[in-house]
C-alpha cells in the first residue's frame, strides 16, 4: 500500500467541497487550526458555490477537486464537509496524476466514496474530521489528524460500556467508513475487498431496520465473512419505528457477525462523535480487544 508523503512546515492544503455547500467564514476555525500547524491553505472554487444543497453542481464539484489532485504543489485535500454528493462526481474524476503523485485525502462520512475508491488504487487515505465544526470536537480530534499527517506514531485506547465487545487480537489493513456510503457502493468499482482486514463502519441517523439491512447486504456480498477484525464506531442519532425493532444498532450488529469469530469492538471513538480520531485507512494496524475496550495500533 502506497504512504502519500507525510506533510511538513510550510507545506499546503487545499480544502474543497465535494459534496453539501458550505461558506468560508464555517471553515474559519479549521484555517487557523492549520496556520498554527505551519501549513499554508487554498481553498477551492467550491467553496461558497451553491446549487440547492450542493457546492455547485457536478461538473464544478468534479473539476474544482481534479485540479487539486493533479496539482504538485498541493501536498494535502481535506474535504469541508460531508452530506451527499460526491458519489455524484467520482466517475467525473481522473486519477492517473494523482496515482504518479499521492496526496493524503481528508474526510469522512460521505467522503467514504472517495476513500474507497482511492483504497482500490492501493494508496492510503486519512479518514478524519471535516473542517466544518472541527472546533465543536474533542482537541483528540485534531490532534489525531496533525499526527497522521505528519507520520507520528499512534495508539488509540478505548473503553466500552456493556459486554457486546468480542475479545481477540487482529492484525491487517484498515479498511471502511460510514456504513450507508459502503452499502451504496457495493457492485461498483469503488466497492471495496475486505478480506483479511479489519473493517471499521460508523453512521449517523439511520433507521435501525435499515442498520439491519445494509449489514445484511454487507454480509451476503462476503464483505463480513473473511475479516481479520471489526471495529464499530458511533452509531450516533439511530431512529426507530412506532412498532420498535427490538434491537440497538450495536446489537444488530453483533448478531449479524455472530456466525464469525474474530475480534470486534464497539464505540470506538471515530465517526460522528465529539471524540472523532482520525485513523490511516489502508494502515496495517494491530488491534486488540477484551470487554472493557482495547486498542488499536499503527506506524
Amino acid at each position: 500500500m502506497i504512504t502519500p508523503p507525510y506533510l511538513k512546515s510550510g507545506d499546503t492544503v487545499a480544502i474543497v467541497a465535494t459534496a453539501r455547500k458550505i461558506s468560508e467564514k464555517e471553515l474559519r476555525p479549521a484555517l487557523d487550526l492549520l496556520n498554527d500547524w505551519g501549513l499554508n491553505v487554498i481553498l477551492g472554487k467550491t467553496i461558497e458555490a451553491e446549487l440547492d444543497q450542493f457546492a455547485g453542481d457536478d461538473l464544478l464539484r468534479s473539476n474544482d477537486l481534479q485540479q487539486m489532485l493533479d496539482d504538485p504543489g498541493i501536498k494535502a485535500i481535506w474535504c469541508a464537509r460531508g452530506g451527499y454528493g460526491t458519489v455524484r462526481i467520482i466517475d467525473l474524476l481522473d486519477f492517473s496524476e494523482f496515482k504518479r503523485a499521492p496526496k493524503w485525502i481528508i474526510g469522512y462520512s460521505d467522503v467514504t466514496v472517495l476513500h474507497s475508491h482511492i483504497h482500490n488504487l492501493n494508496i492510503k487515505t486519512l479518514h478524519a474530521q471535516m473542517p466544518v465544526q472541527i472546533e465543536m470536537k474533542s482537541k483528540e480530534t485534531a490532534m489525531s489528524i496533525k499526527r497522521s499527517l505528519f507520520g507520528e506514531a499512534c495508539k488509540i485506547n478505548f473503553a466500552t460500556e456493556g459486554k457486546l465487545n468480542r475479545s481477540g487480537t487482529a492484525t491487517g489493513q484498515l479498511v471502511g467508513g460510514n456504513l450507508s456510503i459502503l452499502y451504496s457502493l457495493c457492485g461498483s468499482p469503488s466497492a471495496i475487498n475486505t478480506d483479511g482486514k479489519i473493517l471499521f463502519i460508523e453512521d449517523l441517523d439511520e433507521y435501525l431496520y435499515h442498520i439491519d439491512r445494509m449489514l445484511q447486504n454487507l454480509k451476503r456480498n462476503g464483505m463480513l465473512k473473511n475479516l481479520s477484525g471489526f471495529i464499530v464506531g458511533g452509531m450516533s442519532d439511530m431512529n426507530d419505528n412506532t412498532i420498535p425493532f427490538g434491537k440497538t444498532a450495536e446489537e444488530i450488529i453483533r448478531d449479524v457477525v455472530s456466525d464469525y469469530d474474530y475480534p470486534v469492538c464497539f464505540n470506538f471513538p471515530s465517526g460522528h462523535v465529539n471524540d472523532n480520531r482520525a485513523l490511516p485507512l489502508g494502515e496495517h494496524m494491530t488491534l486488540e480487544v477484551n470487554e472493557k475496550g482495547g486498542s488499536l495500533k499503527f506506524y
